[in-house]
């Protein structure tokens, strides 16, 4: 697994062994980063990156100019492979680590870092299919954690219906092999991203 491109490009990160870490695959990373570059989303952003794990979406937005990163994640594994991989790259005093369960991290944690301008959600698969993940996105624009332009982005199963996220109003999903990347804007653009057409091709 590797940076895909930016300041960091080819550089290597460091995964835990076993399956309990499914790192995002270079490819669908590389999709992913295609559009919102595309869409001009990343540089300056601040990112919260939402189930971290080994830190590869947060970092891979750093190596592609944004301004700073929260990664939230708690099992011991995934946050010695963050860690390692924030040292690696040398991006300490761009990240925060917030060693927390997402869903326990709460408003205060998380808005104290933002208002972020991107967010992306890679939590494991069962937890959309419950409802877990798509309630942590609402909560965040609820508690007006998202800046006004927002992108947020959740990475989900290609066998899983896109959760709504209200208020977030979900604007386009796609999709690669086994895995679905849906984006979703804060209500109050609704108009405004439809009036602006689709995303961007990858």
């Amino acid at each position: 697994m590797r940076i895909t491109g930016g300041r960091y490009r080819s550089c290597l990160l460091r995964a835990p062994r076993g399956r309990a870490t499914r790192p995002t695959s270079d490819r669908v990373r590389e999709a992913l980063f295609g559009i919102l570059e595309a869409a001009r989303v990343v540089e300056g952003a601040r990112v919260l990156d939402l189930y971290a794990g080994t830190g590869a979406l947060g970092l891979e937005a750093l190596s592609r100019g944004a301004a700073a990163a929260t990664l939230v994640e708690f099992a011991p594994a995934a946050l010695a492979a963050l860690r390692a991989n924030i040292a690696t790259l040398g991006v300490e005093d761009r990240t925060r680590i917030v060693a927390l369960d997402v869903h326990r991290a709460g408003r205060r944690v998380l808005s104290s870092a933002g208002p972020f301008d991107l967010v992306i959600a890679d939590p494991p698969w069962p937890l959309v299919d419950t409802g877990q993940a798509e309630r942590v996105l609402s909560s965040l624009a609820i508690h007006e954690a998202l800046a006004p332009g927002a992108w947020v982005v959740l990475e989900h199963s290609a066998r899983t219906d896109p959760p709504n996220a209200d208020p977030l109003v979900r604007a386009e999903t796609r999709t690669y092999g086994d895995t679905a990347l849906t984006f979703y804007k804060p209500a109050i653009l609704a108009a405004r991203a439809v009036a602006d057409a689709r995303l961007p091709s990858d």
